[in-house]
């Protein structure tokens, strides 16, 4: 690529070392698309990346980070990152290492895993060559996650790689090798000196993998879940009473989300297939003659999802609603197919469900994991019924985006009324009176029909 040689030409006009390092190598090795080049030199990585840019557009950027020593300009669309070769040293209350300059080799030393410790030199007696201390090729060729010193120093080093360690295994499919796994479990309590925002972070990437139940399988199995979401781990296991039980949750959740995985790219949306029976621990009953109930485990799984999103330190904003919403919502559609289908039953799902519809019908058919085939069958034909009854009734009334056409505003200017209970009163009934299909979606009909409604409260119009 002439990207690399314009690097290799500035690194020798400057009389520094310079290598290609880490996921760059790793990933051209593999066969996996990637867009971030990491460079090391034997030397000062800012003043590489200002030399390189100059090689560049004369409008080519160098954004750095003094105090870390690193530098980063885009090229192309590629980010390519600088940085000085480093020796790193650890105290054991922080992740944050004492950090001092050092060759390739003590850069290769402090790298997480094997298989991101491949370098490849750019420099002019020996470009091209590969420089493999640990074996990563082989890594790669067996598909192993392994570290390239002893693992429990590794991992007491820095905990945060052992949940890379995990997200690496889930993107690329690999294994983790068994003394390297035996050191995350045995290094489990020291993710508790790592930010929330990390944890989110590789949380996010684990579950944006082509199979996120490898990550949250190792993740439980190594007892990390147990320290960063006890709430998921609680769904964990089946209890049988009288010969009667229910499936184990936790793996039910996780083939959810492999299902929805198939379909969507979208984070919360994956996310709510995670959270969808967050609550089943905390309202599953016994009932004699019945069996295990989880009665109204969306509604209090909705109310659960902020309080678990400020634990994870995820975002409190319209991507939290939303998942709330469809935690709400997920057994709407289901509900539906069990009675007589109504008009106004499916007005009501897409009143509620909104702009979201789609996405809820995505959930709803991931969350059929029944081995029974027949089941499968009949629990897709139900769904099936439902988007067909709902596409006929949105083309006619325009529900997903709905608003009732009387608002809170006329109702207080109609009946002289302040903001309050009767106002909130009225509002209700005009909506479902519509949603029922009692009330044409009209303003005049909607407007009489108000006046009526009033009447029976004793509220009569201003200046009537």
């Amino acid at each position: 690529m002439l990207i690399f040689k314009k690097i290799a030409k500035s690194a020798k006009d400057l009389g520094v070392p310079c290598y290609l390092i880490g996921g760059f190598v790793r990933d051209k090795i593999i066969g996996r698309e990637t867009k971030d080049i990491d460079i090391v030199c034997v030397g000062d990585g800012i003043q590489l990346a200002h030399k390189v840019a100059e090689h560049f557009s004369p409008t080519t950027e160098v954004h750095f980070f003094k105090n870390f020593g690193t530098a980063q300009i885009i090229v192309d669309d590629i980010g390519i990152e600088f940085v000085g070769a480093r020796k790193e040293s650890y105290d054991f209350n922080s992740r944050k290492p004492a950090v001092e300059n050092g060759s390739l080799e003590d850069d290769q030393n402090r790298r997480d895993f094997t298989i991101n410790a491949l370098a490849i030199s750019l420099n002019e007696n020996t470009y091209g060559e590969l420089i493999d201390p640990f074996g990563g090729i082989e890594a790669i060729e067996h598909k192993t996650i392994k570290t390239p010193l002893e693992p429990g120093i590794t991992f007491s080093d820095d905990p945060l790689r052992m949940m890379r360690a995990i997200r690496f295994a889930t993107q690329l499919q690999f294994v983790i090798e068994p003394d390297t796994y035996k050191a995350i479990a045995q290094n489990a309590e020291r993710i508790k000196i790592i930010s929330k925002e990390r944890i989110a972070d590789e949380l996010n990437k684990i579950l944006l993998s082509p199979t996120p139940s490898i990550g949250f399988d190792l993740l439980y199995r190594t007892g990390l879940l147990q320290l960063i979401f006890p709430e998921m781990v609680s769904l964990a296991g089946a209890e049988y009473i009288d010969g009667k039980g229910h499936k184990d949750n936790f793996y039910h959740t996780l083939q959810v989300v492999d299902n929805i995985a198939q379909h969507t790219t979208d984070l919360w949306l994956r996310w709510a297939a995670v959270l969808h029976d967050i609550a089943k621990p905390v309202t599953k009953k016994f009932e004699e003659g019945h069996g295990w109930t989880f009665h109204g485990h969306e509604a209090v799984g909705g109310r659960m999802v902020p309080k678990i999103f400020t634990k994870l330190k995820l975002p409190q904003n319209e991507k939290m609603r939303f998942v709330r919403k469809l935690v709400e919502l997920h057994l709407r559609p289901i509900s539906v197919t069990k009675e007589n289908i109504t008009d106004s039953a499916i007005r009501r799902l897409l009143f509620d469900a909104g702009e979201d519809f789609d996405a809820l019908m995505t959930l709803c058919k991931a969350d059929i994991t029944s081995k029974n085939p027949y089941k499968v069958k009949n629990f897709l034909a139900n769904f099936e019924l439902v988007q067909q009854l709902c596409a006929t009734l949105e083309a006619k009334d325009n529900l997903r985006n709905w608003q009732p056409p009387i608002t809170g505003e006329i109702i207080m200017q109609t009946f002289n009324l302040k903001p309050g209970k009767n106002v909130g009163i009225l509002k209700d009934a005009i909506r479902n009176a519509i949603l029922d299909g009692e009330v044409e979606n009209d303003y005049t009909k909607a407007f009489d029909f108000m006046l009526i409604k009033a009447n029976e409260l004793g509220i009569v119009p201003f200046n009537s």
